[in-house]
Parts: C-alpha cells; sequence; structure tokens
C-alpha cells in the first residue's frame, strides 16, 4: 500500500514539483516580459478609448466601453500581479540555511508557496491579455490613423523650454476695455456697497480679467483691506468666513471652533468703518448672496464686492440689498484671439511670429474657437508641442472641425480631450491625479510629486532622480497649458498647482469613465458599482468604503471635515491590504489602528494635520513606505520601529520630535532624503548616526549644541547632495560653530538659528545659495559685507537679534540678484544705507519691529524693481513717510508678513 503511494506521488507530484521549480527559476524573465507586454497592452486600451469617443452609434458606443473596461480589468490585474511579485520577492530568503529555526522554516515554506502561486497565475495572465486583445479586436476593429491629432510622444526634455515658463505672467489679451471699465467702478462711484459682477461663460476669462484689475496698483491704494476667494460650486459658508478673516490677517484667532453667527459677527467687526475690496471668484449658486449678505457691513465707505460667475441670476439676486454694475463678458475678436494663439503656439519655438505656410490654417483653427480664450490657449499649448507642417495642421484642423461642428456646447471638453489624448501614457496619468482633488484645489507640487511617485507613474530616466523626473512631468503639463501654477518657490519652481474648472470637469468624467477613479463629494448622490482604482472621500457619510469593492483600489484620500470614526478607519488595513497611497492630511483623524502594517504594498502615508499622537509599533511592517508625512501632527516621540523602513526616503515632521528611541539605529534609514524636523538628545548619538544617511537633501535640527559642533560637521559633510539645511540652537547660550564643515555645492537653503560669535566665512563661499537666513545669531559686525557678492543669493532674512550692531550698509554693487529682503526684530539698529548700483533686483521688502530706527534708508527710492513693502511697528517718522511719501509703484502691506522661510 506504501508502495503504490509512494508510486502514485512519483508519477504525478513529483512532476509537478519540479514544473513549479522551473517556473519559479524562470519567473524574473516572465515578469520582465510582463512588464513589457503591459506597456503594449495600456497603447492598446489608450487606441481602443479613441473607437469609443470617435463613434457616433451611441449603443455601439456604450458597448465598445463596457469591452474596454475588460481590457483594463486585464491590465489592472497584471500591475497587481507585478506589484505582488516584488513584495513577495523581497521578502525571500537567499537559501533554506539560513532558516535556521523553526518559524523561519515555516515563513520560508509560506513565501515558497506564495511565489508558486504567483508563477501559475502569471500564466493564466500572459494567456489573457492577448486574448482579450483579440477579441476586442474582432469585434470592433482598430483603423489606423496616421493623420490623426494625436502628437508625437518622444518630445525630448530639452526642448520643453522651461526658462521662459517661468519668467513671469502669460501676457493678457483683448481685456484692455474692460480692464478700465472694471477700474472704474472698483475706484470710483457712489459710496453704498456696490456689487460688481463679471458674467460670461466658461473659459472666457472671467478670473482673468478681474485679477488683472483686482491686482492694479491704483485699486490696491484705494481700500483699506481686501481678499481674494474661491468659491467653486461645493462651499459652505463658514469656510468662505474663515477664509476671509485668514486673508485679512487674522490667523491669531481660533476661528475654527466659531459657528457661522460668531463668524459673521467677527468678519463685519473686522470691516466695520474701513472701505474694503473682496473678490469672490467662481459663483454657481444664485443663492450665495443671501448667504455672505449679512457679513459684507456697508459703512457707506465705497466699498465693493467683485463676484465672477457663469449663471447670470446670481447678479440678479444681488439687487436685493446692494447697488450692481454687470459686465457681460465678450469673446476675444479675430485679431485678439490670433495675437492669443499665436503666443501660445509660437513663443517657445524656433519661430517668433506665425509662419507664413501656418498663417491661414492658424486663422482657420481660430475661428472654430468663436473666441474663448481657453479653448485657444488649449490648442495653442497643443499645437506648440508638434512639427510646424502646414499638412500636419491642416489634419488637426480637420479634426478639430468635425468635433466642434457636432455641438458647440460641449466643444470645449472636445477640445480638452484632444489635448489629453496627446499625452503619453505617464503624463496622461498624472493629469487625471488631479481629479483625486476637488475642483478648484492648490495642491502643493512636493505632495503631488511624490503621491505620482509611489502609484508607478513616474518611469527612470538615466540618473535623474524619481522625484526630478517627476517635476519635469508637472513642468510639461504647465508648458502644455493643462496645469495652472498658483505660487513660486523663490527660484521659480512650481510650489502650488491646479487644473482649471473645466478640465477638472472633463477628468472627473474620463477617471470614472475609466476606473481610474472615483471623487466622491458632497453632491454625489450614489456610489459607483463599477471598477474603482482610486477613491476619494470628500464627504461627511461614514458608509462609503463599505459600499465599494475593495479588491481593485490602490489608493485612498480622506477630504473631509467631519472626524472619522475609528470603525471607518479600523477597517481599511483588513478590506484595502493593497493600497499603495492613504492620504489623510487635514483630515480630522485622532486614531490610526494598531494592525496598519497589513498595508505591506503602502508607499505613501500622509496624517499631517491630524490629531494622532502616537504611531502603531506595526508601522515597521511597512517595508514599501518612502514617504511618512506627519507634519502638524501631535506626534512628538518616534517609535523605534521606524528604523525597519529602509525604502523611507521622505520624513516629514513640523514639530520638534524626539528620535530618543531610534537614536542608535536612525542610520539604518539608508534611503531617507529628508528629515523634518528632527531634536538632538541629550547624548549626541543621533549626530553621529546621521553620518550615515548619505542620501539627505534636505534636513531641520533643533536643540543643537556647542560639543556636538564636531560630530555634527563630521556628518554633514558625509552628505553629498545636501540641498536644505536649518540648525536651531538649544538656547541663546549655545554657539552654533560649523568652521569645520566641507563646502557643499549643492546647498541652496541655510537657516542658523543661534549664536555665532563671528559670521562664518564659509557661507560666503556657497556659491548656489538662493535663500539665507539668520536668526538670534547676536552678531556685532556688519554680515552684508561677506554676503553682497554671493551670486546666485535671491531671498536674506536677518531678523530676531540676529545682528546687534547699529547699521547695515548696502554697498556699491552688492546683492546683483536678491529679490526678497527681511529686517526684522533689529533692536539696535539704527541707519540703513542703500548704495548706488546694489539691490538692483530687489522686488519685495520688509521692515518690521525696528523701534530705534532713525531715517528712512537711503537710496530706497532708487530700487526700480522694489513693488512690496511690508512695514510694521516702526518709529512714528518712518511709518509716515511709507504711508504718505512712497512712490506709487510700491504697495505698502501692514498686514501679517509674507513668510520667506
Amino acid at each position: 500500500m506504501a508502495e503504490s503511494a509512494l508510486s502514485l506521488a512519483g508519477q504525478h507530484l513529483l512532476p509537478k514539483f519540479w514544473e513549479a521549480l522551473n517556473m519559479l527559476k524562470d519567473l524574473p524573465k516572465e515578469v520582465a516580459d510582463l512588464t513589457d507586454e503591459l506597456e503594449s497592452f495600456q497603447d492598446f486600451i489608450n487606441d481602443a478609448d479613441q473607437v469609443a469617443e470617435t463613434e457616433q452609434d451611441g449603443g455601439r458606443r456604450d458597448r465598445i466601453k463596457k469591452r474596454v473596461m475588460r481590457l483594463r480589468e486585464v491590465a489592472f490585474r497584471v500591475e497587481d500581479l507585478i506589484d505582488e511579485y516584488k513584495v513577495c520577492e523581497e521578502k525571500q530568503p537567499d537559501d533554506l540555511g539560513c532558516a535556521a529555526l523553526p518559524c523561519e522554516v515555516v515563513d520560508f515554506i509560506k513565501t515558497l508557496i506564495h511565489r508558486i502561486k504567483v508563477a501559475y497565475e502569471i500564466q493564466e495572465v500572459k494567456s489573457l491579455v492577448p486574448a482579450e486583445r483579440n477579441g476586442f479586436k474582432s469585434h470592433f476593429p482598430l483603423e489606423q490613423k496616421p493623420n490623426s491629432s494625436r502628437g508625437n510622444q518622444n518630445v525630448t526634455w530639452h526642448k520643453l523650454r522651461m526658462a521662459p515658463l517661468y519668467t513671469g505672467e502669460a501676457e493678457v489679451v483683448g481685456f484692455d476695455g474692460p480692464k478700465d471699465q472694471l477700474k472704474d467702478w472698483l475706484i470710483k462711484g457712489r459710496l453704498e456697497r456696490t456689487v460688481i459682477s463679471v458674467v460670461g461663460m466658461g473659459g472666457q476669462g472671467k478670473t482673468t480679467l478681474a485679477k488683472l484689475v483686482f491686482d492694479n496698483k491704483e485699486v490696491f491704494e484705494c481700500f483699506d483691506c481686501r481678499a481674494w476667494i474661491t468659491v467653486s460650486q461645493s462651499y459652505s459658508v463658514e469656510g468662505l468666513l474663515r477664509d476671509m478673516l485668514q486673508k485679512f490677517g487674522e490667523e491669531r484667532m481660533n476661528v475654527s471652533s466659531m459657528d457661522q453667527m460668531s463668524l459673521i459677527d467677527q468678519v463685519r467687526a473686522h470691516l466695520h468703518s474701513k472701505r474694503y475690496v473682496i473678490f469672490f471668484d467662481d459663483v454657481w449658486n444664485k443663492y450665495f448672496w443671501d448667504e455672505i449678505d449679512f457679513a459684507l457691513i456697508d459703512s457707506k465707505k465705497g466699498s465693493r464686492i467683485l463676484i465672477t460667475t457663469r449663471n447670470e441670476e446670481v447678479t440678479e439676486f444681488c439687487k436685493k440689498s446692494s447697488l450692481i454694475q454687470v459686465h457681460k463678458i465678450e469673446p476675444l475678436s479675430e485679431k485678439e484671439s490670433l495675437r492669443l494663439f499665436s503666443k501660445k503656439a509660437f513663443e517657445y519655438g524656433s519661430y517668433v511670429y506665425c509662419p507664413e505656410e501656418l498663417k491661414y490654417i492658424s486663422l482657420e483653427i481660430v475661428r472654430k474657437c468663436k473666441g474663448l480664450p481657453l479653448a485657444i490657449v488649449v490648442i495653442g499649448g497643443l499645437l506648440s508641442q508638434k512639427d510646424k507642417s502646414a499638412f500636419e495642421w491642416r489634419q488637426f484642423s480637420q479634426n478639430l472641425s468635425l468635433e466642434l461642428d457636432k455641438n458647440f456646447n460641449f466643444s470645449l471638453a472636445k477640445i480638452l480631450s484632444l489635448s489629453f489624448d496627446d499625452l503619453p501614457n505617464s503624463l496622461r496619468s498624472c493629469l487625471l491625479y488631479f481629479g483625486m482633488y476637488p475642483e478648484d484645489y492648490e495642491v502643493k507640487s512636493n505632495r503631488l510629486i511624490m503621491q505620482w511617485i509611489a502609484e508607478g507613474f513616474v518611469k527612470s530616466e538615466g540618473e535623474k532622480t524619481p522625484e526630478e523626473v517627476a517635476r519635469q512631468y508637472l513642468v510639461e503639463l504647465i508648458h502644455r497649458n493643462l496645469v495652472q501654477v498658483c505660487s513660486f518657490t523663490i527660484d521659480g519652481k512650481p510650489k502650488r498647482c491646479r487644473v482649471h474648472d473645466l478640465l477638472h470637469e472633463m477628468i472627473l468624467t474620463k477617471i470614472k469613465d475609466t476606473g481610474f477613479g472615483l471623487y466622491i463629494g458632497e453632491h454625489n448622490d450614489s456610489v459607483s458599482s463599477g471598477i474603482v482604482r482610486r477613491l476619494t472621500i470628500a464627504t461627511d457619510s461614514d458608509d462609503l468604503l463599505g459600499s465599494i469593492e475593495s479588491s481593485y483600489i490602490r489608493s485612498i484620500l480622506f477630504i473631509t471635515r467631519k472626524e472619522l470614526s475609528e470603525h471607518m478607519v479600523r477597517r481599511i488595513p483588513t478590506k484595502y491590504m493593497s493600497l499603495k497611497v492613504l492620504d489623510f492630511d487635514h483630515a480630522p483623524l485622532s486614531y490610526v489602528p494598531e494592525n496598519l502594517g497589513n498595508l505591506i504594498y503602502l508607499k505613501y502615508l500622509s496624517l499631517g494635520y491630524t490629531k494622532i499622537r502616537s504611531l502603531p509599533k506595526s508601522i515597521g511592517k511597512l517595508q514599501n513606505l518612502e514617504t511618512l508625512d506627519i507634519d502638524g501632527a501631535l506626534v512628538f516621540v518616534m517609535p523605534k520601529e521606524i528604523t525597519r523602513l529602509r525604502k523611507l526616503g521622505h520624513l516629514r515632521i513640523s514639530r520638534i520630535s524626539s528620535f530618543e528611541a531610534v537614536k542608535e539605529s536612525l542610520g539604518g534609514l539608508t534611503s531617507l532624503e529628508q528629515i523634518r524636523t528632527m531634536r538632538i538628545d541629550s547624548d549626541g548619538v543621533v549626530i553621529a548616526e546621521l553620518g550615515k544617511l548619505k542620501k539627505l537633501r534636505d534636513l531641520s535640527l533643533t536643540h543643537f549644541r556647542r560639543k556636538y559642533r564636531r560630530t555634527l560637521c563630521s556628518s554633514i559633510n558625509e552628505m553629498h547632495f545636501l540641498e536644505k539645511l536649518r540648525i536651531g540652537a538649544r538656547d541663546t547660550n549655545e554657539v552654533i560653530d560649523l568652521s569645520d564643515v566641507s563646502l557643499h555645492p549643492t546647498l541652496k537653503k541655510l537657516c542658523l538659528s543661534g549664536k555665532l560669535e563671528k559670521f562664518p566665512n564659509w557661507i560666503p563661499k556657497l556659491q548656489n545659495l538662493v535663500k539665507l537666513s539668520l536668526e538670534l545669531s547676536f552678531l556685532t559686525s556688519d554680515p552684508l559685507k561677506s554676503l553682497k557678492d554671493m551670486p546666485n543669493l535671491l531671498c536674506l532674512n536677518i531678523s530676531h537679534h540676529a545682528y546687534e550692531g547699529e547699521s547695515l550698509h548696502f554697498e556699491d554693487g552688492g546683492f546683483q540678484k536678491l529679490k526678497e529682503l527681511r529686517l526684522q526684530n533689529l533692536q539696535h539698529l539704527n541707519f540703513i544705507s542703500i548704495h548706488r548700483e546694489a539691490l538692483l533686483c530687489l522686488e519685495r521688502l520688509e521692515l518690521s519691529e525696528l523701534p530705534k530706527l532713525k531715517e528712512v534708508p537711503s537710496g530706497i527710492l532708487q530700487l526700480e524693481k522694489l513693488g512690496v513693502v511690508h512695514i510694521l511697528n516702526l518709529p512714528i517718522h518712518i511709518m509716515g513717510f511709507f504711508n504718505y511719501g512712497n512712490p506709487k509703484r510700491w504697495i505698502i502691506s501692514r498686514a501679517n508678513p509674507y513668510r520667506m522661510f
């Protein structure tokens, strides 16, 4: 009997066993082949999408879309298998000999079985991909369209003309007359509160025109206070009121806990007896005025409310309690349209003006846009990426004509879709990701970039880091006029971005139709029962996660103000174990489940500005985690388990966090590129560990003591990629001495907050330094002499007793590139001199808390580029000069100062 069993095993089990071993041997190559196949398959899916979009018959179009969704399900399955293989391989020990303990043997066997399972699934899906592709072709053949509007996807990065992108705002076309009219309405007229409404369809440039007037110097000087508020379709009255108070400089008030009546009272109190102007951008709800009217007190001072809207009924409702002026925006003239089109299509190319052979075609294209600025900008940006070939432009024009002639009401969506279709796959996914954020949401570029990387959108390019490649992606989207930059860093990089609301609408449709993602806001009546790859919860409902199919979801973003229940949060690590992105940023979260470590695929975790006070020990199991953001949370002590995260590259912590528990093993986090903000332990062990983190680019330390200086200098000298460094002393008696530090040509931003016995002679040698901040330095000699010739210094902050001398001299020819200068809380300073040819590029100046300043800085009137001057708590006679004797080109600010560091 036993012999029969062995014989049976030999005949059936052993062949299967050897088959499995051979499959494991070939598994790396199979995965590599499958990865290549997936890229080709995704191209096929994009082409299949085009078949659906161009299909005239509605019923057939729906059938095609259903079939395309089947293709996507297969693609999602392939993606998941590749991810599963990668995680499985990282768990795999080298050989069984290293598994000496029984528990290790068990783990080895489990991993082996898991790998065999993955191998069989890969074999199955390899045959499924061609089967689905051929099945689609047999029902819906793909026609080859070599002359379609789809452009070359292999545009090289050096052709993007990055520099012109950051030189300033795009030229505004066609608004000279309307601009003057709006300016007169704002400045002149009756003393009663007046609502000025700019009305027009989406894409006509309402916001552009209103912003142009709102920022006008003459307009600025006529009002005591002002605020720009974005309203959009989804808004709360409380949110608008809080936003207003913050724009008025009331950040110190605890407005988050106020109810609506309290907020209205606070706004009225602030606006009482003031002449104010408030801009409400993108108002959709006709009842908006009823909700905001009582807060905007009419003190008969000539106050103005500027509104942009697509809905003329919004203006009608304002008539009940206010004077109104209405400007109905008109389409651009043909001449203006051509001018705007030429600027977008040719500005960054080899042609300064439209070539002769393209003039008629350009006119033909512009006429189809019917004076709609957004359409012109989008098409111009699209054509700027194409060859300046009359044949190719003619084909584009003919395709565009077919789209626009169908139904002009949907023309803009069609135009935006054409631009979207022209993107390579990687950029498509990056653009679609804006649909995971609310309309008009200004997302931080760094946040967006790290999420793109975690999602796998970013492809490697030579020696460039993923962050560098992702930033290039963002630059191209901006260059194509698909992404708008809301603010820049001092050195010209996008800081916050958004997409136009019309583009956002198109994106929302695409992410839902393609299964890319689902945005669930307050106005969603139901939740999709189809495939959902990514999910945004922007509503107060607690039941949504339970009603959505979890097997496909890889990312969840929470954008809500309601406290997240423990029950809902506890379900995430058990129901959504394959998540790559989990973002609770600014969500009212106070609980993190202990089994968070179940999310072994997780690459991006944001708990920033939540109420959490500690991280669970299981966080050490997140072996794929690359970004951990607890900036603004209440976490003070880091758990020792965090040192197991070998792939962790970005650790964001704004509070002074203790690394006491991990100080002896911090150096194991060899992938770390960013640490903010770390408190140095009492014995300084953590400083020595920092020297092992050779990839660090951004480091912020507090509680520094002089006795650590040699160790710190030694550690910094090992950081050959360091770009940002901030060091804060333990107290005002501790001296920051970094005289032994090696020069780092990569260093761009430096902040020293602590006593300096003398000005460091190594700082002026930092040739690429862009920002320098000195605080609590107690210097007695003028530091400007050493800094004046720094070639790339754009921003300088000398504040909070950084300098104890009586005079500062900006010598002739010094600080040739400086754009921003901040002199604050210098208690002994009584004289500032600006010599000829110094500070020629200065645009912003802050002078605050200078009680002994005897006179206005000499030479200040020669600063031709100076536009914004912030003043606060200066002697009366100096405040008088800035209030009444300053040049008209200056904008004088008395609100809370802008933050330069």
